[in-house]
């Protein structure tokens, strides 16, 4: 049986806004002998905390955002980017293109574009959150995976982290090249 406080720092680990949370939680609670479908649970848990926060920020930036130069200038970039964005998958609004651009990207941005196309809290949350969740068991299969290789816990986070942060970049030039291949 594991103690209150070992959920509460490995949910705590999982709400750090970067993919890093990810290889860090998974270690800790492996090491505090918690199953995957417990790491899972907590992992959904700290979707829908962000959830309950990022919905009213994003909100107010929606109603003011035309009103104050800063946030209309924010949101003009934020257009920009949600539309750079839907180029890498596709220009459609379809749930799968909304689950991936989560994947993808992050559960707020799958969120802003999923507002984008017209889906309220619970759809759009829902869409944001399955493709957080199927990233997430990526890199918790992987890490639990190479931490089973390797053995050492501090290496297994730093490869995973590097691979968090090149294999999306080696991707998107591939999708690049590809996409000017076909014009």
């Amino acid at each position: 049986m594991h103690n209150l406080s070992s959920h509460w720092d490995v949910l705590f680990i999982f709400l750090i806004p970067f993919g890093g949370g990810i290889p860090a939680g998974v270690l800790l609670a492996k090491s505090r002998n918690f199953e995957w479908p417990m790491m899972m649970f907590l992992y959904f848990l700290s979707d829908v905390i962000l959830a309950c926060i990022f919905e009213p920020i994003m909100l107010l930036f929606i109603k003011y955002g035309s009103r104050v130069q800063f946030l209309a200038k924010f949101s003009e970039v934020m257009k920009l980017t949600i539309a750079k964005t839907m180029e890498l998958y596709g220009n459609t609004s379809g749930i799968f293109a909304l689950v991936m651009i989560a994947f993808g990207v992050d559960p707020m941005t799958g969120r802003a574009v999923a507002v984008a196309a017209g889906h309220g809290f619970f759809v759009g949350w829902l869409i944001a959150i399955a493709g957080d969740m199927i990233y997430f068991t990526l890199i918790m299969v992987s890490t639990l995976w190479l931490k089973g290789i390797i053995g050492n816990g501090t290496w297994t986070m730093f490869i995973i982290l590097a691979f968090m942060m090149i294999v999306p970049n080696v991707i998107k030039k591939i999708q690049i090249k590809f996409q000017k291949n076909i014009r």
